[in-house]
Formats: C-alpha cells, structure tokens, sequence
C-alpha cells in the first residue's frame, strides 16, 4: 500500500465513472470519502452498499468502485482481485482489464500483465496506455534479470509491522536517523481515514559503533501532533528540521504543509509553518498539498512534492529559494517536463553533488512508484532522467531515497515482499567489485608449464607487485591481506620473463567493468638460449634483391617489438637463400639482406650493438634439394625452396646495458 499518502492520496477528485450515483445513502457517502481521499472508508461503505443493492449493473459498478479504491491506495493484490470480480459481474467497461494489466505489473507478473494488456488491447484497439504497459513490461523483466550491482536489504530493527519510511540522517557523522512511522506508539488516538492505520509521527533512532539501531524513540510533542508528521530533511549543520504536516478533522481534507523547527540537543522548537501556500479565491475549492522537503548542499534552495496550480500534472516537484534563516523568498518555480509528468513525482533528494533523485510513477518504471535519477543541466535545472533500476526498483512501490553523505549507501523505502510490515525501510550499498588476475605461465617450444617465472605488474594508480611462478607455472593475484592486488577503474601492465627467455608483455584493465571479474591469463614463453633459433614472419624482396619491400618492413615489426620487449638482448640476425643460384653469390645475398634488415632496425632507434648480421646463402637449407626433387607439383617444390628463404634470429647474450641505464664516466682528475 502507498504511503505517498501525504501527497498522492489527498485532494485526488474522483476518478471512477460518475453515472451511476444512485446506489442509496451509503453509496453517495463511499463516493463522497472516496472523493476527500479516504480510501479505506469508501472500500468499507462500498461494500456495505453492495450489499443492499438488488440491481445487477449497479452491483457491477460498486464493485468496480471498491477496485478503483484499492487501486488509488495502492493495493494491487486486492485491486486486480476487485476487477476480475467486475469483469464476473458484466461491468461493461474494458479498462478493467487495462488495470488489471497494471495491478499484475505492481506485483512483478509481467509476463500475466501482458497478456490482460493484449486483451485490453483487442477490446479497445485505440488506446495505447496497452502498448506502454507491455513495453514496460518488457524493460522491467530485463532489468530484473540483469541486476544493477546494488545490495539492498531491510533494516530490520528500524522496522515495524506499520508503516515505515522516509528517513533522514540527524546529525553531522550521520550516526542518528529521524523516520516517519505508523507504529502503535505514534501520537492520538483516532484512525486515519485513507489507509486504516494510525496517523504517523517522527521517530528517532541511532546507530552504534557495531551499526546496529536503537529502539525508536517518538520526537516531543512539539513536533508529533494527532495528526501525520513525516518525510524529515535536515540542514547541512543537522540544526533544522524542514517536515511535512497534514492536519486532521474528522470527514474533512486540509491538504499538506511544509513546517520548520530549529534543533537543539535532544529537543525542538516550536515549529513553523513554512509560507509556500498560493493565494485561493473563495471559489477554488481544491485542496492543496505540499510536502516532501529537500534542501541543496548549500541550504539555499529547497524541493518539495505539490499539486498547486501551474504544474503538469498529478504532483510535480517544485523549487524555492531560502534566506539565511532558511525560510522561503520569491515564488515557487515548476522544475518542468524534464522531470515532473501528468502523474505524481514526489519525496525529492538533492545529493552533494547536486544531482536530483526522486519517486515517480509517470516516467517508465517497473510497476508502482519507481526511484528517479536526474543529471544537474544548469544552475537550478535538471533532466537526463534515469530510472535506478533493480533492485533499487522493484515492481511494488520505492521512494524516499537517501544517501549517506558522498558513499554509494544510503536508505530507502519500499513495500516489496521481504520487509517486516506494511512500507519498510531498506538499506542499500554498492559492494566493491572483486578483481583477481592468475594464470599460467608455459614454455612455448615445449608446451610445458614453467616454474620460476617471474610476473611483474605495475597499475596506473602507481601499484606493483610480482610473484614467481609455483611449479606447475601458476600464479594468482588476488587477496592482499584485507586488500586487493587488482583495484576498480586501473590499467596494468604485466611483464612475464624468465633466465633464457623472451619477454611477455601484456595489459589488463578494470575501467569500465561493472562487474567482478577473474582475468584468466596463459603467456607461452619464447626459450632464448644461444642454440634456439627463433623463425621470423617472412622478410620479403624483390627478386634477386635485398632492399626491403613494406611488406619486409611489415614482417620485421616482430622483431622489433621483441628487442623493445627485452632491451638487455643481444641477437644475431640470420638470412638464408634457397639452394638455387651459385654458392657464393648466395651467401653474399644473404649477408646484404641480413644487414638491410639491421639497417632498417637501426633507424627506428634499435641500438647497432645489439643486433649481428649473419648471412648463410644456401648452407642451412631446412627442405634438402633431394627432398625437393622428389615432390609431385611444382606448386610443391616452390613452396619447399620459400621455406628456406628465411629470415631468423637467435639470442646471442643477454647482458647489454641500454645507453639511459649506463653508469656515468667518472670525473677527470
């Protein structure tokens, strides 16, 4: 049931048909408190009035009336229940299958609530309310199945079997909480007439070093009267209280007001009304309400819920600026289309850094009331309204959201299953993403895993760590005492290296992941021992020629990396020649192309003394001349003699000292 109550139930017209009014006494008093808001009246006077009506239609209609009740108090259970019973009872308009569409989707039934939207739809083709109800439908299923990283859980011990809602922290450390209940210690006697409860008062709690709350403790009675106290906001200094206060008087609807009290120590002042109420003439005879307080991080302007005139409909939010005494000047201004709607926008709260969050059941939500996000645009302006999604939104209603300070955690309300009672509150927190980085390090000439190795990472946040690898060659990057090795929104560099072998060299990044995530890594390591002969990409050139093609420069970008990767390497860079031409025209082939290779190497900064050209023309063939000879095609034997035109390299030594990392000459004497 909906606890918007303070806004959303009082001075709501009457929404249901108004032909039949002639149901007796007891029908015109249902439609009288239905029309004042009091809901939980005009359920009981309709059903007694059904009970001594003999007309059918009639009958159809009072029933159709007690589901409009429920539905407007914000029971979909009973609602969807009241309009099957009105479809039994021939009530001969379709818009009850229409909300029985939209009590399913309240109770998170969205595949049912299609199927009564797509019956609406054939009953009354027109009306595309169906369509947005089964898109909604739609959106709300995916992001149900596909969770934001939000915990949320109820906080039991500010709980009761009442109504519970819309806290607000007290104090400066943001220990103490101020909420608003309906608890059986709350203030009077009498029963309100909307919801069947008792009226609801501010309430008390803190929390000690361990997180756990104290029993709540009703707030003086300057503050608490017989009549509903809720929806606390506090200063930044935690010195002023701004709430909401709707007087009571029996069969009568007084609308809402915001009200103001200075605090001090344990106690408050006197409150005060806060001068927010436009001017009506005698003839206007709708009932105003105004409540839902927040102020920006400065204290110098204040949000409210209001259906006052100039709105777009429903309640809408509204904006007004506050001396230095934090009292109203000027004119309330309309926060428009961006964020308000024909529907409700209520329980507004301004966050440190200006972003505006708020409750809304007319942007595109998953069911009842969902929470709103909006993007601060301009100096007293907000759109780019997003909907928080699951699990801070369920299908049932979810409002009154509040941070705790500039944490990702804070509270807020919700009447979804899970809770103790009617509307509880709900803590909620972003848990931190878990990070872990492990593999396995393997030689890559053997296939074999490789112990010992060494696995340096560096992360732009300025972290390094390293591990050697265990005996099957695994390694694991994961908890650091209370810590993590891997941390949210960091690049890191890995380096895998080992005594007589080349260097891997990796990256991994956590920017942008939303989720825990293992980065699962394998990294072959090159043998470089002076007998290994490492085959490069093809070095390709034009026949019977040795200046390098781009296409030779392409191939040699291997080799280049790899002496970039390992700058203590010294190699010997090896050119063959296929069998075909003289010997020693051959060698000298080679040895020209092996040096072009090393001359290209040098103008892209590679030191010359570290690189050795090394012609070998036809004397190391890897295919022989006989085993060429005896291949069945030609295309065969060319790609046999392509083979042995190669370009290698091996590891000469692994001990030059690169020219930054050279000591000083000593100074002369």
């Amino acid at each position: 049931m909906r606890t918007s109550k303070f806004l959303a139930c009082l001075g709501v017209g009457l929404l249901m048909s108004t032909a039949a009014m002639g149901q007796g006494k007891l029908a015109e008093e249902a439609d009288d408190a239905f029309k004042k808001g009091f809901y939980y009246n005009a359920i009981e006077l309709y059903k007694k009035a059904y009970t001594l009506e003999k007309k059918a239609s009639e009958k159809a209609t009072l029933i159709f009336k007690v589901a409009e009740s429920y539905r407007t108090l914000g029971d979909a259970q009973q609602a969807q229940v009241w309009y099957e019973k009105a479809n039994k009872a021939q009530y001969p308009d379709p818009i009850t299958y229409f909300y029985i569409g939209e009590a399913l989707k309240e109770q998170g039934q969205y595949a049912e609530a299609i199927a009564a939207y797509n019956k609406y739809k054939e009953k009354n083709p027109g009306d595309m309310r169906a369509d947005a109800g089964i898109s909604a439908c739609q959106v709300a299923q995916e992001w149900q199945d596909g969770p934001a990283r939000y915990s949320v859980d109820p906080e039991v011990l500010l709980n009761s079997q009442q109504y519970d809602f819309s806290p607000a922290f007290s104090d400066k450390k943001n220990e103490d909480v101020v909420f608003t209940s309906t608890r059986s210690a709350s203030t009077g006697t009498e029963t309100d007439q909307i919801i069947g409860e008792s009226f609801s008062d501010l309430f008390a709690s803190s929390r000690d070093k361990l997180g756990k709350w104290s029993e709540p403790v009703k707030l003086p009675p300057s503050i608490n009267t017989p009549s509903n106290e809720g929806a606390p906001i506090f200063d930044s200094k935690r010195k002023v209280m701004y709430f909401t206060r709707c007087p009571y008087e029996k069969k009568q609807v007084h609308g809402c007001d915001i009200w103001m009290s200075k605090k001090v120590g344990s106690n408050y002042s006197e409150p005060e009304i806060l001068a927010l109420r436009p001017a009506q003439n005698a003839k206007d005879t709708s009932v105003i309400t105004i409540g839902h307080p927040t102020l920006g991080p400065n204290d110098d302007i204040l949000l409210f819920s209001s259906n006052m005139k100039g709105g777009k409909g429903g309640k809408d939010i509204w904006m007004i600026h506050l001396d230095k005494d934090g009292k109203p000047v000027g004119t309330p201004k309309n926060l428009g289309p961006e964020v308000n709607t024909p529907k409700n926008e209520m329980f507004p709260f301004l966050r440190f850094d200006g972003s505006l969050y708020f409750s809304s059941d007319g942007h595109p939500g998953m069911g009842a009331m969902d929470i709103f996000r909006a993007e601060k645009t301009g100096e007293e302006s907000w759109g780019q309204v997003e909907n928080m999604k699951y699990p801070i939104n369920s299908s049932m209603d979810d409002f009154g959201i509040m941070f705790d300070g500039e944490e990702e955690r804070g509270y807020f309300t919700s009447n979804r299953p899970g809770g103790k009672g009617q509307d509880d509150i709900w803590r909620f927190y972003m848990p931190d993403l878990v990070f872990a980085l492990q593999g396995t390090v393997y030689d890559k000439v053997s296939g074999e895993p490789l112990g010992g190795a060494t696995v340096e990472v560096v992360g732009t946040d300025g972290s390094s760590f390293s591990a050697l690898t265990d005996d099957l060659g695994g390694f694991n990057f994961a908890e650091k005492g209370n810590d993590r090795y891997i941390k949210e929104n960091t690049t890191y560099s890995i380096r895998t290296s080992k005594d007589e072998y080349l260097v891997v060299n990796d990256q991994v990044t956590t920017v942008g992941i939303e989720e825990s995530t293992t980065f699962v890594k394998e990294y072959f390591l090159q043998p470089a021992r002076q007998d290994v002969i490492i085959k490069l990409p093809e070095v390709q050139y034009e026949f019977d020629k040795y200046a390098l093609t781009q296409a030779g420069k392409d191939s040699l970008e291997t080799l280049y990396a790899t002496l970039t990767e390992n700058p203590t390497i010294v190699i010997e860079l090896r050119a063959h020649t296929d069998s075909r031409g003289k010997d020693a025209y051959n060698q000298t082939l080679s040895q020209n192309r092996a040096t072009s290779c090393v001359n290209y190497l040098v103008t892209k900064g590679i030191d010359p003394g570290r690189m050795v050209p090394k012609g070998l023309g036809e004397s190391e063939l890897r295919i022989t001349d006989a085993e060429i000879a005896g291949m069945a095609t030609e295309e065969e034997r060319e790609a046999a003699h392509q083979q042995n035109r190669r370009t290698e390299f091996r590891v000469l030594s692994f001990d030059h000292v690169p020219k930054d990392q050279e000591a000083p000459a000593p100074p002369n004497n």
